[in-house]
C-alpha cells in the first residue's frame, strides 16, 4: 500500500473511531483478541506488516507514542518472524507508561508538570541532553501544520493566538544548541504552547492521524537534511582554508618582480602624509594582495576627495614584497598608501602580547595541524590556520601602530566600499571607543552565541542577551582608547582565556569583552553583513549599504563564493592588469 493509501486509511479509521468511544473500545478488543488477530498472524508477512501499520495508526486515539508504533510496524515488515503478540505487549507496555505519566502530570506543580510533559512528549529521546529543544522544535512543527489547516476553516482568531505563541517559543529557542542555553521562563512558554495545541486538536481531532503521519515523515526527512548540511559545512570549511592557485601565482609573480627589479628602492609618494591627523586614515591588515586591492580601489572610486585618504596596509613577511609591488605599480592619483611589515613591530612580542604567546604554544599548533581531528564529525571552523596569524589580532594594537593618530577607520579585507565614507570621521562617539553596527537582528547573534556563560567570570560580568556588533568596518577613537587603557583590558581577558574556557577562538569574542560598554552603535546602512554565507540577502539592502561584508567561508575570490554576490566585488578588479592575466585571474 502506498503512502497516500495509508494516510487515507488513517483518516477513515479515525473518523469511524470518533463516532463513539464505546464502539471504539469494542473494536479494539476485537482487533487484539478476536479472529482478526489470527487472520493477521496467518497472512503473508509483508501484508501483515502493512496491516499492522494501519491498525497501529487506528490506536492513536489512546494517546500513545505514534512514532514508536510506526517503528514497531516497520520492525514487523523487516522481520517477518516477529509475532504480533510481541508487538501488542510492547505497545501495551508503552501505553501504560504514557497513561501513568499523564496521571502524574495532572497532579504536579506547574514547574514539575513542564518537566514531565517534556518527558512524555519525547519518550524516544530520553537519553538526549537537549530534550527541551526537541520539544520546542516539535511544537513549532505541529503549529505550522495546524496553521496550514485552520484558516480555511474560519478559525482566524485561533490562528492569531497560535502565531503569537509560536513567536514566543521561537524567541525563547533563539539560537540555543543545548538546554542550558534556554532562558529560565522556557517552561512556561512550553506549557502555554501545549495548552493551545491541545485546544486546537480537540476542534480538529480528525486531522490528528494525518498530522502524526506527516510528522513522522518530517522527522525522518529533517534528520537526512541535517546530515547533508553537516557534510556541506565540513567541505566548505576545508575549502575556505585553501589559497587558490591563481592567487598564489599572483603573490609569487609580484614578489619575483619586486626583487628582480629596482622597484624595491623606490618609495611611496606623499610619505609626509602618513602621520597627518587631519587626514582620513584607514587600517587594513591582510595577506591577500587582490583582496586588499579591492578594498582600496572601491574606497577611492566612491570617495568624494580621494587625496584626503591615507591607507595603512600591514601584512606578513611572506607577502610584504608582493603587496608593496602591487601598490607601487598601481598608484591611484594622489591617494596615500603605506605598506608595513608586521615583523618590523619590535614591540609586538610574546612578552608583551599574551595572545602572541598563546599562538606560539605547542597546544595551539597541535590543535590546528593535528590531522586525526580532520574528519566530518568534527567542526573544523575553529581549526582554520588564519586564527594562528597575529594579523587577525593586530586590530587590538591600533594605538601602538599609529601613535600620532587620533582616529582610524578599520576595514577587513573581505569588504567592498560602495559609498563615500568621509562622514564617519565626523560622528560623535559620545566618549565611546568603538563605533560599529550592532547585530541585534534575528539573523545575527547576541553575547551568549560567542561567550561561555556557564563560566562565572563571564556570567557575572556580561549580559547574555546583550547585542553583539560587527567587526569589519569600525571607527576607533584612539584618543579615548589610550585614556581608558583598552589594550590593558584586552590583555586581561586574553590571559584569563589562556585555556580557551571563556570563548573559543577568533577576534569577535575578544572584541565583545574588550569593548564592553565602550561601543557606540552607528546606523545599520553603513555596514551590511552576510554575503559570505547567506544566499538570500536583499538586493535593495545591498544597494543601500555603504559597505558590504563577505563575512563567512564563501569569499568572492574563492570558487565556493556565492555567484550572486561576486559581481559587487569583481567590478573593482582590473582584470586587464598584466599580473592578473599572467596568473589566469578572470571574471
Amino acid at each position: 500500500m502506498g503512502q497516500d493509501g495509508i494516510v487515507r486509511q488513517y483518516v477513515d479509521q479515525r473518523s469511524v473511531s470518533d463516532r463513539s468511544s464505546g464502539s471504539k473500545a469494542r473494536k479494539d478488543n476485537i482487533l487484539w483478541n478476536g479472529e482478526e488477530m489470527k487472520e493477521m498472524e496467518s497472512e503473508d508477512p509483508v501484508k501483515r506488516g502493512h496491516s499492522a501499520d494501519a491498525q497501529l495508526g487506528k490506536q492513536s486515539g489512546r494517546g500513545g507514542d505514534v512514532e514508536a508504533r510506526h517503528h514497531i510496524a516497520a520492525v514487523m515488515r523487516s522481520n517477518p518472524n516477529t509475532s504480533l503478540k510481541k508487538v501488542k505487549e510492547s505497545l501495551t507496555f508503552q501505553e501504560k507508561t504514557t497513561d501513568r505519566s499523564s496521571e502524574d502530570f495532572r497532579g504536579t506543580t506547574s514547574e514539575e508538570s513542564d518537566v514531565k510533559a517534556i518527558n512524555i512528549s519525547t519518550s524516544h529521546h530520553t537519553s538526549s541532553p537537549d530534550t527541551m529543544i526537541r520539544v520546542i522544535k516539535n511544537q513549532l512543527r505541529i503549529a505550522k501544520t495546524y496553521i496550514g489547516l485552520l484558516p480555511s476553516r474560519g478559525r482566524h482568531a485561533i490562528v492569531r493566538d497560535l502565531r503569537r505563541k509560536m513567536r514566543d517559543v521561537q524567541q525563547a529557542l533563539g539560537d540555543a544548541t543545548s538546554d542550558r542555553r534556554l532562558p529560565k521562563n522556557v517552561h512556561g512558554k512550553i506549557r502555554e504552547m501545549n495548552f493551545i495545541l491541545a485546544n486546537i486538536k480537540q476542534v480538529h481531532e480528525n486531522c490528528a492521524v494525518v498530522i502524526d503521519k506527516l510528522l513522522a515523515m518530517l522527522h525522518s526527512t529533517e534528520d537526512q537534511v541535517q546530515v547533508h548540511k553537516q557534510k556541506a559545512n565540513y567541505v566548505a570549511q576545508i575549502a575556505s582554508k585553501a589559497l587558490p592557485k591563481r592567487l598564489y601565482c599572483l603573490a609569487l609573480r609580484l614578489t619575483n618582480e619586486y626583487y628582480s627589479s629596482s622597484t624595491n628602492k623606490k618609495q611611496f609618494p606623499y610619505e609626509e602624509k602618513f602621520e597627518n591627523p587631519k587626514l582620513q586614515h584607514y587600517a587594513l591588515f591582510s595577506d591577500n594582495v587582490l583582496a586588499a586591492a579591492v578594498v582600496v580601489n572601491s574606497t577611492l572610486i566612491n570617495a568624494k576627495n580621494p587625496a584626503s585618504h591615507v591607507f595603512h596596509i600591514v601584512t606578513d613577511k611572506h607577502n610584504y614584497a608582493a603587496m608593496r609591488k602591487w601598490f607601487l605599480a598601481n598608484p591611484i592619483g594622489e591617494t596615500v598608501v603605506q605598506v608595513q611589515n608586521i615583523e618590523e613591530f619590535k614591540w609586538l612580542n610574546s612578552s608583551y602580547s599574551p595572545v602572541l604567546k598563546q599562538l606560539e604554544s605547542h597546544f595551539m599548533i597541535n590543535y590546528y595541524f593535528s590531522t586525526h581531528q580532520d574528519k566530518p564529525g568534527k567542526n573544523p571552523k575553529f581549526q582554520n590556520p588564519k586564527y594562528l596569524s597575529i594579523l587577525n589580532h593586530l586590530r587590538f594594537y591600533l594605538p601602538e601602530i599609529f601613535p600620532k593618530l587620533s582616529k582610524v577607520l578599520f576595514l577587513d579585507d573581505d569588504i567592498v566600499v560602495q559609498k563615500d565614507l568621509s562622514y564617519l570621521w565626523s560622528i560623535d562617539l559620545k566618549g565611546k571607543v568603538n563605533g560599529a553596527v550592532h547585530t541585534c537582528g534575528e539573523t545575527f547573534h547576541r553575547f551568549d552565541r560567542y561567550l561561555n556563560f556557564s563560566n562565572p567570570l563571564i556570567a557575572k560580568k556580561f549580559d547574555r542577551h546583550a547585542c553583539g556588533w560587527a567587526f569589519g568596518m569600525n571607527m576607533f577613537d584612539l584618543t579615548e582608547w589610550r585614556k581608558q587603557n583598552i589594550t590593558d583590558v584586552y590583555h586581561y581577558w586574553q590571559n584569563l582565556n589562556a585555556n580557551r574556557q571563556l570563548w573559543k577562538l577568533g577576534t569577535l569574542p575578544a572584541g565583545l569583552v574588550t569593548f564592553w560598554n565602550h561601543t557606540f552603535p552607528i546606523d545599520r546602512s553603513w555596514h551590511l553583513l552576510g554575503l559570505g554565507y547567506k544566499p538570500n540577502v536583499n538586493e535593495r539592502d545591498i544597494e543601500r549599504a555603504a559597505v558590504i561584508h563577505y563575512n563567512g567561508n564563501r569569499k568572492p575570490w574563492l570558487e565556493i563564493g556565492l555567484a550572486r554576490y561576486r559581481q559587487f566585488w569583481s567590478k573593482y578588479v582590473d582584470f586587464g592588469n598584466v599580473y592578473l592575466r599572467e596568473c589566469n585571474i578572470n571574471p
